[in-house]
């Protein structure tokens, strides 16, 4: 068990979903319940799951959550994809935004394959 606070990857995804949280806030208030809510949550559920991966025993279970933060990433990906072929989010940010979500990507890869070969 380790303080996810101190991994690098878990301080850059929970600043990712701070800047989702104020990217999003500028979507149509029809969509609270739809793409807004959705993006949040699968930008939320990266930082999460790597919290929650370092509750667990053990490296194997780190590893799992990991995976899971990674599925969590693709998932957001798309969402930004979607607002911003909907207009609801600007090229520019579209482009900031999936920029740190790819960093965060690799990182989560490098820690998962640093965690397959300690095992």
């Amino acid at each position: 068990m380790q303080d996810f606070r101190k991994l690098v990857v878990w301080q850059r995804a929970h600043g990712f979903a701070l800047s989702i949280y104020a990217a999003s806030a500028r979507f149509p208030g029809e969509e609270r319940y739809g793409l807004t809510s959705q993006l949040r949550r699968a930008a939320l559920s990266i930082p999460a799951n790597i919290a929650e991966g370092c509750g667990r025993e053990t490296n194997g279970e780190l590893r799992r959550f990991l995976y899971i933060a990674r599925g969590s990433a693709s998932e957001v990906d798309y969402f930004l994809l979607a607002a911003r072929d909907l207009r609801m989010l600007s090229p520019a940010d579209y482009v900031t935004l999936g920029a740190e979500l790819e960093h965060i990507k690799r990182m989560l890869a490098g820690l998962i394959q640093k965690l397959t070969t300690e095992n």
